[in-house]
């Protein structure tokens, strides 16, 4: 007698929603951290999401993907913004001193 597979629900990916909430809070409260943390985050959860079988799913990747998004492109413009203070601080030095 053979019985059939049991399937369970899929769930979500904590880690998912972890990069989607750093990814948001990256862009309000912690700049840096929250886009590090988001960025890592999401590239555990897909790499999870991807791993996950077919008996047990696991959903959230447009979550990490979201989380993702965010937490670069907000390191991107933080990168941007150091730089352009870097040259501000020595070309504005520059500048003075003519």
């Amino acid at each position: 007698m053979s019985y059939p597979p049991s399937y369970r629900p899929a769930t979500t990916s904590t880690l998912a929603i972890v990069s989607l909430i750093f990814g948001i809070l990256a862009w309000c409260v912690l700049p840096f951290l929250g886009a590090i943390v988001a960025i890592i985050c999401g590239h555990m959860a897909r790499a999870e999401i991807r791993r996950a079988s077919v008996e047990a799913p696991i959903e959230g990747d447009g979550l990490a993907i979201g989380g993702l998004i965010l937490g670069y492109v907000q390191l991107a413009f933080g990168v941007l913004a150091a730089l352009a203070f870097v040259a501000l601080l020595f070309w504005g030095s520059a500048w003075w001193h003519w």
